[in-house]
């Protein structure tokens, strides 16, 4: 699903990652732990197309992205990766529908079949009576459900997460991490999740860990 080769990346003088393989399979939970500064969330942005790697070769489901244009590329990030973020990252101005619907308007779906599979997700996160409410209105909980919900409205092969429970109360937490699983059960997802978060890394299939810029265990 996910194959990384010799991914290096450096910001100025500053090495952040030095030779990242890493082979992750489809429908596997995957944790990436590590101390501060060991370059966990630019592995994750790497891997999502969000930043491109100095060196090194990325593929997801089979398709090489370091040979993608940018156009490509974006088109590729919109229909097949899903993300989300500790802040949940949703527009204040829009409603929970319109926020899970926007991944997919842009992908070009029609607006009626947008709606549809928007409001589907939403049922199914339990949250068909927050349709219509926007950020402001919606618990912690709540806001990052929406998240989830709009990550996978596209039915995308990879859902990256970067601290997604970070933010939570520990019933939100544990509310999250189990709606992760269901989701791997119902859907067949892909998680790769960025967390200082013990609990969430232990319940994963298995725990990358990441030492200054190089994996010290996987």
């Amino acid at each position: 699903m996910i194959r990384t080769e010799k991914i290096t990346k450096s910001f100025g003088s500053l090495q952040v990652l030095k030779g990242i393989d890493l082979h992750i399979e489809k429908s596997e939970i995957v944790a990436i732990v590590g101390p501060s500064g060991a370059g966990k969330t630019t592995l994750l942005q790497i891997i999502g197309t969000l930043d491109p790697a100095d060196s090194g070769s990325l593929a997801i489901d089979g398709v090489r992205l370091d040979s993608l244009n940018e156009r490509e590329l974006a088109a590729f990030r919109n229909r097949n990766i899903g993300f989300v973020f500790q802040f949940h990252q949703l527009l204040p101005e829009f409603t929970a529908l319109e926020n899970v619907m926007i991944p997919a308007l842009i992908g070009k779906e029609k607006y009626q079949t947008a709606e549809k599979k928007a409001k589907e997700i939403l049922d199914f996160m339990q949250l068909s009576e927050r349709l219509n409410h926007k950020p402001a209105e919606l618990s912690g909980g709540e806001k990052q459900r929406v998240a989830v919900a709009r990550a996978l409205i596209n039915n995308p092969a990879v859902i990256l997460a970067d601290e997604p429970s970070g933010s939570l109360d520990t019933r939100n937490k544990e509310e999250l991490h189990a709606l992760f699983f269901e989701l791997r059960e119902k859907m067949r997802q892909t998680f790769v999740i960025v967390t200082h978060d013990e609990g969430l890394a232990l319940h994963a299939d298995r725990i990358i860990r990441l030492q200054d810029g190089r994996v010290i265990s996987a």
